[in-house]
């Protein structure tokens, strides 16, 4: 179900209303039925999926706790991890392997090794799993509740969790409807205890909630959907368009992807906080960040820390040298761009962040060493704002585009010629309206990272307005959420 829809309006108002007319059992058996229609609007048999992934955790966690064996309790965890990283896997990077493993064995004079699917896989199987040209179809949100099932299992093993005896309540854990397809990818030490809890009503939450989801849905619908008219515009055929345009679907695309993705992750908080839940802060104004490193502090900050705890800290982190720290951090960027789709441009988009991340780490290095430390002014402050988002926005082109036409979109913006012009499906004045919106939303993120409600007649007035806003202002499309795609 899209946040950005009618239907999701409708099903926000009924669950949150009938939530605060049930006692502490009838929450979460509502919010556990509703988390399920939710996500089967999308694709009902993925359900299934789902369903599989979280049996298999749930009895993982009680078996791991009751072990005392810890080469038992490493093989539990394994079996859990194989199970969850072999259904994203298959699902999400079966068809990529096969087509560049076999193309490359192809390329050297060998026999492809990758059989095609309809060989390993019975056709009435096979006919819900691939769309019409027969590439498998992605369950919704596969990576997020995979990797916060695998936080699960993880932190049980390393006994920072107990084990969740309560089916239903695991099962919520891993399916709860706000972050359920495009996280923030939660922990299970924020989450379980809070569905335990009997949250009463309380107006603040719900001010402050609805708030937030009204600005998110702003950012999505106002901002995000305007700007991507001219990003695809410029980017479904970049061959045909000169440097400016280019370059300027390229800016807007930094902020297109921001307002996407953090509106939903502010559509997603603001619902659980309506209803007394926390989830974690997702985004921090990446983008007043001074350099790459500050940049993944306050971007995406849920993948970002977990990568850190689960694979970064695990393969060594800082530890045992200089050389195995540079490799820790490339490696993870790495994993960070195949997370995010099985194409070679976002494994180029992962290795232009860990290129970043290592060449900062070795200036600092060799400017601690002659003495050198950068001036603390505004100057250099911005100056470092400035070129953190030219580097940013550098990689954004891989992450949206195939290598090629990243290739293409890069050769041109080097080359664009002042008397290029802006080719938009826009009239000046709404490429300028485009321009003050990007402004507005850098001032307001700069000065009132929240809009405060403790006064109510000023919240009702501000939601109000923010509601007409989004309304008359909105691009109506059906755009479903960039992230939903992961």
């Amino acid at each position: 179900m899209l946040f950005n829809s009618i239907q999701f309006l409708v099903f926000f108002i009924v669950v949150t209303l009938a939530y605060f007319c049930l006692s502490w059992r009838g929450r979460w058996m509502l919010l556990l039925a509703a988390s399920c229609y939710f996500y089967m609007v999308f694709k009902p048999v993925f359900i299934l999926i789902l369903f599989a992934t979280i049996v298999i955790d749930y009895y993982a966690g009680i078996w791991i706790s009751q072990t005392k064996d810890q080469k038992q309790k490493k093989l539990l965890l394994i079996v859990s991890l194989i199970s969850n990283i072999g259904i994203l896997c298959f699902f999400k990077y079966y068809d990529f392997l096969e087509n560049s493993f076999n193309h490359l064995l192809g390329s050297i004079g060998l026999r492809p090794m990758i059989p095609h699917l309809e060989r390993v896989i019975p056709q009435p199987v096979l006919a819900w799993m691939v769309n019409n040209a027969g590439h498998i179809l992605l369950p919704i949100g596969l990576s997020f509740h995979t990797f916060q099932a695998m936080s699960y299992t993880i932190e049980v093993y390393r006994g920072n969790q107990a084990p969740e005896r309560n089916f239903g309540i695991y099962a919520l854990y891993v399916m709860f409807y706000p972050q359920l397809v495009a996280g923030p990818i939660e922990r299970p030490q924020n989450m379980l205890y809070q569905f335990h809890s009997y949250f009463k009503y309380d107006f603040e939450n719900v001010k402050s909630g609805l708030m937030q989801m009204a600005f998110g849905f702003f950012k999505k619908i106002v901002i995000a959907d305007r700007l991507s008219q001219v990003v695809d515009h410029a980017y479904l055929a970049p061959a045909d368009h000169n440097g400016l345009t280019l370059l300027t679907a390229t800016v807007f695309y930094s902020f297109q992807i921001y307002c996407d993705f953090s509106g939903y992750s502010d559509i997603a908080i603001g619902a659980a906080r309506v209803m007394g839940f926390t989830l974690m802060d997702n985004f921090r104004s990446p983008y007043e960040s001074k350099s790459v490193a500050e940049f993944w502090g306050r971007w995406h900050i849920s993948l970002s820390t977990w990568f850190r705890d689960y694979l970064y800290i695990p393969l060594g982190g800082n530890r045992n040298g200089e050389f195995n720290k540079y490799r820790n951090q490339f490696i993870v960027f790495l994993v960070s761009g195949l997370w995010h789709g099985a194409s070679w441009h976002f494994v180029v988009w992962g290795a232009l962040h860990g290129t970043y991340q290592v060449t900062a780490s070795l200036r600092d290095k060799w400017l601690k060493k002659a003495g050198f430390s950068w001036p603390d002014n505004a100057f250099v402050k911005a100056g470092g704002v400035v070129v953190t988002f030219i580097l940013v926005g550098l990689a954004w082109i891989f992450f949206r585009n195939s290598i090629g036409n990243s290739m293409v979109i890069l050769s041109k913006i080097v080359t664009l010629s002042l008397s290029d012009r802006i080719e938009t499906p826009f009239n000046l004045v709404e490429m300028w309206f485009c321009v003050f919106l990007i402004l507005f939303l850098l001032v307001k993120e700069h000065y009132c990272q929240n809009i405060p409600t403790k006064n109510t007649v000023v919240f009702f007035l501000l939601f109000i307005t923010l509601s007409f806003l989004v309304y008359f202002l909105g691009v109506v499309t059906s755009n479903q959420f960039i992230y939903f795609q992961f």
